[in-house]
């Protein structure tokens, strides 16, 4: 095997502490392989990029993230467009990039030694997202990437209030969130703009998908697929609160889409103009809507299974 030179970036506090030994496991593994390794570990995600943009300007094999989602995130804004692949060792709360990608997302030893075979290889290639926005803080045109999902609806809202929370640690955090958010339930006005056509709408529900599943396996876009050069939108009508309870369990196996009040479209492009929505990119904040989405098809590489 030719030994690499790897960036390996470690969040310490992924899934609230659970995962604080996957990080070691990962660097003893790769070292044992004969890698060499730069190792990142910081306290905050905002450090820890500042860190990855000086480790990347050494030109690595690979940049490595172990955690959850918010650091395929990290490593997806980091590497988008360049020639760079990304490796995902999942050890966060929800994980869904991995799940969506085959990547053992609850065996840290299997999803190891999938990463040890993967680097054998060549990486795969699959799209990204790029989100075109104004910085609610700054007031500047900001740009983010994400690789699984835009929410901009129910979800997001839901993911505001599982931000917030410290207990239970957990995906379950994402379903006590629910619950809490549904007592205040009730449909957001939209104007959509999907490949230059205008959908004006009240929804309870605006999903982008690049990627399957948001939430920890919530499956909103079932149909989505990583390398088809399109976005999955999902779009789901007014609903009562019963309705919505009726229909939500659906999401985890996907058979939601059947139900005549959710649509789904597929576009390279979508606008979301809202007065009251607030979006979010791979679980990260955006802010407030309007914001721009495209589809950057072979934005990314990343050693996944094809």
């Amino acid at each position: 095997m030719k030994p690499l030179r790897l960036v390996v970036a470690i969040n310490p506090t992924a899934s609230f502490g659970k995962g604080k030994n996957v990080g070691p496991a990962v660097v003893q593994a790769l070292r044992a392989l004969g890698h060499d390794l730069t190792v990142l570990q910081e306290p905050d995600f905002e450090q820890l990029a500042a860190a990855g943009r000086t480790a990347l300007a050494a030109r690595p094999d690979a940049f490595i993230v172990v955690g959850g989602d918010g650091m395929v995130s990290l490593g997806v804004n980091l590497l988008a467009t360049t020639e760079i692949p990304l490796g995902i060792v999942p050890s966060g709360t929800g994980n869904d990039m991995a799940r969506g990608l085959g990547i053992p997302h609850e065996n840290t030893e299997a999803a190891i030694g999938m990463l040890a075979e993967l680097l054998q290889g060549a990486p795969r290639t699959i799209d990204a997202g790029r989100v075109s926005f104004i910085d609610d803080k700054s007031s500047r045109a900001s740009t983010r990437w994400f690789a699984g999902t835009v929410s901009a609806g129910f979800d997001a809202v839901v993911n505001e209030r599982a931000n917030r929370m410290r207990h239970p640690k957990g995906a379950s955090r994402y379903t006590i969130a629910i619950g809490l958010e549904l007592l205040r339930l009730k449909p957001i006005p939209y104007r959509l703009v999907v490949d230059g056509e205008v959908l004006e709408t009240k929804a309870m529900l605006v999903s982008v998908g690049n990627n399957v599943s948001l939430g920890g396996g919530m499956k909103v876009t079932p149909a989505a697929k990583v390398d088809d050069g399109e976005l999955d939108i999902l779009v789901v009508q007014p609903l009562s609160r019963i309705a919505f309870l009726r229909i939500f369990p659906r999401v985890f196996k996907g058979t939601h889409v059947s139900d005549p009040r959710v649509a789904i479209y597929r576009a390279r492009e979508i606008r979301i103009e809202s007065d009251v929505a607030v979006v979010y990119a791979d679980g990260e904040r955006i802010g407030p809507a309007p914001v721009d989405v495209t589809v950057v098809p072979g934005a990314l590489r990343i050693f996944a299974p094809a």
